[in-house]
């Protein structure tokens, strides 16, 4: 190799390595966390408790394909929820207390 070239690839290497960090610590953490949400919505079943992403409690009465009926405790009023709609299952009341 002459110098030149040995050099263009040097000035490389630094770009290649902030580019693997990046990916590794960032961009794969990141798929492994929205996996995880995307497999929270799927497994949400009729009886569940939610939190929705504007802080709305409830339980779910029906589930369709994409989109999810959610009864609040209240004045049992029934809101239609879309699946990206919901940021959480609380498993019990204790979990709730602690949001």
């Amino acid at each position: 190799m002459n110098p030149e070239t040995q050099r263009m690839i040097a000035s490389f290497l630094p770009l290649v390595f902030v580019f693997g960090f990046f990916y590794f610590f960032v961009i794969r953490k990141e798929k492994k966390k929205q996996n995880e949400i995307q497999d929270m919505r799927n497994n949400i079943k009729v009886g569940d408790m939610i939190i929705t992403i504007g802080g709305i409690v409830g339980t779910v009465v029906t589930v369709k394909e994409d989109l999810f009926v959610i009864q609040t405790s209240g004045e049992k009023s029934k809101f239609e929820i879309m699946k990206w709609g919901i940021n959480s299952v609380i498993e019990n009341k204790k979990d709730l207390k602690e949001n």
